[in-house]
């Protein structure tokens, strides 16, 4: 996704997330369908070569749960207060960073008390790829909308629907991992028109990639859910005709409403979190939109939803879990070593602007104008402890990728200490 450049401003650099990681559980592939798992099955099994994951990306679909299921997480459906202790520790890792630094932190370790902490957790800051975390609780909200009653018929939607890459993807230069069962073989490239993947590989695409793309084909395809309903899926002629004959202003209408009314359902204000605007060009020309923004007390807001089971429903909020899982390659807050053994759930986003300045050179994720880095983490460490994290940044002229993999060790040494 590009922007437009304020007037006068000479850009030398505008970029997005660039980065590929990878979500879901190994094994994944037959349940799912989605091909690229099924390669990693093999990378792991040392029958392909490839990247293993590290220690904490191994576990299994089933071993996946839900941590705030029952009374534990209904005494959550408002944040607690501040705990002292762990509150004075996370603010003395502030008084010397930039002050744009804004963070809210849930330490829900089983068999200990609730401990919250923040940092000026209210302050807006654009939520780049974050966003597509709200697409994702649209996808799955729209499934339910359909198939009220059947899970299986929502599963069993997300693995047959098969959709053709076409103009909603430019542009996006993002890597996606495409790989052919049948040949074996393997490709790690940008997602071009004629590319035919299901609506698990889609979503899968959007999260563990990262793809503007692929943000926009599910967009799309969450448009036509709430239109056609149960005529869903309709043929391609028949989606050309719609998306060219509706007005713009109504496109825009249900747009918004399918990626920010599960927002609202689970109490996050519009105030605090509202995706506004596509992340293609193509997109955002056929589906005019808005701003986007966002903060991490909404942000932590949505992972307590997503642990209670309260992201449409259980089902769906473990296979929204599941499609956060970092397995193959870390990166940012997720790439801190003290995170090596740890089960990551994952989504950052990030966006950088340059313009001319004496004695500066732009590097990537070192904007003079714009630095935006976010990072929401839910961590299970091997020694029990689980947090639930939400980072946001501007920091102007630093690798605010190094600096959050940075806080991510001093953040996780804070939560281990008794």
């Amino acid at each position: 996704m590009k922007m437009k450049l304020c007037t006068g401003l000479l850009a030398i650099s505008l970029l997005l997330q660039l980065t590929t990681a990878m979500a879901y559980p190994f094994d994944g592939y037959e349940y799912t369908g989605i091909r690229r798992l099924a390669r990693l099955a093999q990378v792991i099994e040392g029958k392909f070569k490839g990247t293993k994951p590290p220690s904490g990306g191994l576990r299994i679909l089933t071993d996946i749960k839900l941590n705030l299921l029952g009374a534990r997480g209904d005494s959550l459906a408002v944040l607690p207060a501040e705990n002292a202790k762990l509150q004075k520790e996370i603010q003395a890792l502030f008084p010397n960073r930039d002050e744009s630094y804004s963070l809210a932190l849930l330490d829900i370790t089983p068999g200990k008390p609730l401990r919250f902490a923040s940092q000026q957790m209210n302050r807006q800051f654009m939520p780049g790829s974050v966003g597509k975390l709200a697409i994702a609780a649209g996808l799955f909200t729209e499934l339910q909308r359909l198939y009220p009653e059947s899970v299986e018929n929502r599963h069993r939607l997300l693995k047959t629907r098969q959709i053709k890459a076409d103009r909603w993807i430019i542009y996006d230069s993002h890597e996606v991992p495409v790989f052919n069962v049948e040949s074996n073989t393997f490709a790690s490239r940008a997602i071009r028109e004629g590319d035919v993947f299901s609506l698990y590989e889609w979503a899968d695409h959007m999260l563990s990639a990262s793809a503007n793309a692929a943000a926009s084909i599910v967009w799309k395809e969450l448009i036509l859910m709430r239109e056609f309903g149960e005529r869903y899926p309709v043929s391609y002629e028949e989606e050309v005709a719609y998306f060219k004959n509706t007005p713009k202003s109504q496109l825009s209408q249900i747009a918004i409403s399918t990626v920010n009314d599960p927002l609202r359902t689970i109490g996050i204000s519009e105030n605090d979190w509202r995706l506004g605007s596509f992340f293609t060009k193509t997109g955002q020309s056929i589906v005019p939109g808005g701003g986007s923004y966002g903060n991490p007390k909404a942000l932590v807001q949505f992972l307590i939803a997503l642990e209670r089971g309260r992201l449409v429903d259980e089902w769906s909020s473990l296979e929204i879990k599941r499609l956060m899982y970092m397995t193959a390659r870390r990166i940012r807050y997720a790439s801190s070593p003290a995170l090596e053994k740890a089960a990551v759930y994952f989504k950052s986003g990030s966006q950088y602007r340059c313009k001319e300045e004496p004695g500066f050179t732009c590097g990537k994720y070192m904007g003079n104008v714009e630095n935006y880095m976010n990072s929401v983490a839910i961590v299970e460490q091997a020694d029990g402890r689980i947090y639930l994290v939400a980072l946001m940044s501007n920091v102007l002229r630093k690798n605010s990728a190094v600096e959050h993999q940075t806080l991510a060790t001093f953040i996780d040494r804070i939560v281990a200490k008794p």
